[in-house]
């Protein structure tokens, strides 16, 4: 009788398509963290105007994926930027948004975002599901 030789090969196969296989040729993602709540740390105290609820800010910033295991939370680098929003709009992730209200023009601030306040479990691009995020933000305009 075969059978007992071709369910171990079946099983075998199973098991290696289960765990992606034997011959996986892409790179090793890194792990994905999130801190456990939002954390603003003021790196230098703005004394312009105030980002509050329905002002444009302008903000330049610099994002990086969340890492627990680097000293200053700063894994992958993103991307950096400059852009202009409404605070209080929705026009951003709701740890920006929320992260940046209360700046005054001139400051630096360094946003550590959990993952549910940012682009939760679907992810966004290249950003992986569930992944924390921390952004360097300079607030330039308030209007």
């Amino acid at each position: 009788m075969m059978k007992l030789p071709l369910i171990a090969a079946f099983a075998a196969m199973l098991a290696l398509s289960a765990c992606g296989g034997g011959n996986d040729d892409s790179p090793a993602q890194p792990a994905v963290s999130s801190p456990a709540a939002l954390t603003k740390t003021d790196n230098v105290v703005g004394t312009g105007a105030e980002a509050v609820a329905g002002k444009r800010a302008t903000v330049a910033y610099t994002l990086w994926l969340y890492s627990a295991t680097a000293s200053d939370f700063k894994g992958t680098r993103q991307e950096a930027s400059e852009f202009a929003f409404t605070v209080g709009s929705r026009d951003t992730i709701t740890g920006f948004d929320q992260g940046v209200t209360g700046m005054k023009v001139g400051g630096k601030r360094t946003l550590l975002i959990p993952a549910a306040l940012a682009y939760g479990a679907a992810g966004r691009g290249p950003i992986p599901s569930n992944a924390g995020l921390v952004f360097e933000v300079t607030l330039n305009k308030v209007e």
